[in-house]
This record gives C-alpha cells, sequence and structure tokens, in this order.
C-alpha cells in the first residue's frame, strides 16, 4: 500500500516537473515590441487561430456565393470577384482581431515585413507580380470566367481566376494554367469579351468559267439555310479575287459562340452544304493546275521502252 502511495506521489511530481518545462516553454519570451512581449505561447495560439480561421473564411465566403451571389442577377465572374473580396476582408479582420486578442501590435511584423520586401527583392518578385496581376483581373475584368480566350498558343475557356495563376480548359478537355501576369504583359484575343457574337468566313473557288452570280446564290443559300447563324448581321457573299486557278468567293457569317468548336463546327456545315449545292449545280470547286507549254524549232520524239528487268 505504501509503495503504491508513493509511486502515486512520484508520478504526480513527474507531471507536475514536465507540466512546469512546457509552461516555462510556453511563456518564454522571443521578443519584445513596445513593451509587449512575444512569447511562444502567443505565436502558437495566433497561427492557430489564422489556420482555422483561414479555413472558416474560405467555407463562409463559399457559402455566401451559393446562398446570396447566385440569388443576385449579376455575371458569374463577378460572383467570382465578389466572393474573392469577400474572403479577402474576412482573412484580414480576422488577422488583426488575433493580434489585438494577443495584445501584439501591428509594429511588430516590422522586422517581418522588411524582411519579406527582401525576399521579394531577391526572388518572389513574380508570386507578388501573379498576385496583384490577379486583384487587377478581377476588379478590370478584362478577362471572365466562362469566357474564351486566346493567349499565344493557348486557347480554351476559363475556368478559374487564382491569386496566382488562371486555369484555361482547352478544347481537347487538358487543363492549362497561365500566370495571371501573362493576361495584362502580352496580347489576349477574348472571343467572348463585349458578347457571344463572333464573325467567321468560308473560303471557297470555282473553276474559271463558272457562272459568278448563280455560284453567288448558292452561297447565301448555303449559309442562310443554317440554323445557327445569325440574320442580323445578315451572311455576306464576297466575289474576292482572280486567284490562280480559281474565281475565289468569300462566304461571311455572324453566330453565337461559347468556344472554338462551335464556330469550326458552323463553318464545317456550311462547306458539307456548300458541296451538294455545287453537286448538283454542276458547280466544280477548283484545284491547283498547270499548263505546261514547249517552246521547240523541231518536233518532239516520243519514245516508249521496255524495261526487261
Amino acid at each position: 500500500m505504501q509503495f503504491e502511495i508513493t509511486a502515486a506521489v512520484d508520478l504526480f511530481e513527474m507531471l507536475g516537473q514536465a507540466w512546469g518545462i512546457l509552461m516555462s516553454i510556453w511563456n518564454h519570451q522571443i521578443t519584445d515590441v513596445a513593451g509587449n512581449p512575444v512569447t511562444v505561447g502567443k505565436i502558437i495560439k495566433g497561427l492557430t487561430l489564422l489556420v482555422l480561421g483561414y479555413y472558416l473564411a474560405f467555407k463562409a465566403a463559399n457559402q455566401i456565393e451559393k446562398r446570396l451571389l447566385t440569388r443576385l442577377d449579376v455575371d458569374p465572374s463577378i460572383q467570382h470577384t465578389l466572393k474573392t473580396i469577400i474572403f479577402y476582408l474576412m482573412l484580414v479582420t480576422l488577422t488583426l482581431f488575433t493580434l489585438s486578442l494577443l495584445n501584439v501590435p501591428i509594429t511588430a511584423f516590422t522586422f517581418l515585413g522588411g524582411a519579406l520586401a527582401i525576399g521579394v527583392g531577391l526572388g518572389a518578385q513574380n508570386i507578388a507580380n501573379n498576385f496583384i496581376s490577379g486583384l487587377i483581373i478581377m476588379l478590370e475584368r478584362p478577362i471572365r470566367l466562362g469566357e474564351f480566350v486566346e493567349l499565344d498558343t493557348t486557347a480554351g475557356t476559363v475556368e478559374a481566376i487564382g491569386t496566382r495563376a488562371t486555369r484555361i480548359k482547352s478544347m481537347d478537355n487538358t487543363h492549362i494554367v497561365v500566370p495571371n501576369s501573362a493576361f495584362l504583359e502580352k496580347n489576349v484575343l477574348n472571343w467572348t469579351l463585349s458578347d457571344d457574337v463572333v464573325r467567321n468566313k468560308v473560303v471557297v473557288g470555282v473553276a474559271y468559267g463558272s457562272p459568278t452570280r448563280e455560284t453567288e446564290r448558292l452561297l447565301m443559300q448555303a449559309v442562310t439555310s443554317h440554323s445557327r447563324v445569325l440574320k442580323s448581321p445578315e451572311p455576306v457573299v464576297l466575289f474576292s479575287d482572280f486567284g490562280d486557278n480559281s474565281l475565289v468567293f468569300e462566304v461571311l457569317f455572324w453566330a453565337r459562340i461559347r468556344n472554338m468548336l462551335q464556330l469550326k463546327t458552323i463553318a464545317s456545315d456550311i462547306r458539307f452544304k456548300i458541296d451538294d449545292l455545287f453537286r448538283e449545280a454542276d458547280i466544280v470547286i477548283s484545284f491547283p493546275q498547270r499548263d505546261v507549254h514547249l517552246d521547240s524549232l523541231s518536233p518532239i520524239q516520243v519514245q516508249l521502252t521496255k524495261n526487261d528487268a
């Protein structure tokens, strides 16, 4: 019985010593700012609150978008921008609240800000550049969610605009991550910035001697018969050139599209229709050909030889 009491006392003493060591580490002062000690415990509590707050702010911003912003009659890209701004506002508010709760003045981060500035100067320029570019894109909105854009060799639909990069879904169903700064530093072709009405053209060449007015009529019939070609602006048929091997016609038309595949599909359907109408009217679609003229003072001898091999 005495042994059990002694073991229990020893255990309590060990736990008390361990607790004392933990508390000494917890209350260990790392630095002092304006008379306010910055301890290990304050740093751990601050980091815990920030991580938890980041998670809660992210969830809250998503819920605001789903339950409030989606009910507003605004563009999806505006909803995404508002959600991002709300998230950052909550994050900044949480950070200030955490510092106030722990009695840590903002001046405590003067050294950290200086170190961050040095880091930006040495190797984090791209991160800062892309972050600021992302904010500019969300506020200025040169590109928006769901729009079809082309940047250099990259083309696709904008799926997400993040703080560092923008995700684009190509026509091959692949995803391309483009740094935000690229959209501000390079020429970007936005097919659907102001609206989704886009003009396209189909070029066809017919053989010399073909009836040009009949060709014009058939081309207009082919383009106006397509259900997705707009009546206004009205399609236009142009007799554009006397080519080397053909009479060249251009068919200009307008259509509403959301991606390049839709535009290519409409043009393909019109070409099929043109081929059918030309076959019925016996109008020949030209192909490259050359006439060779031989200038010789004497008749040219042509001899056929048999190859025994």
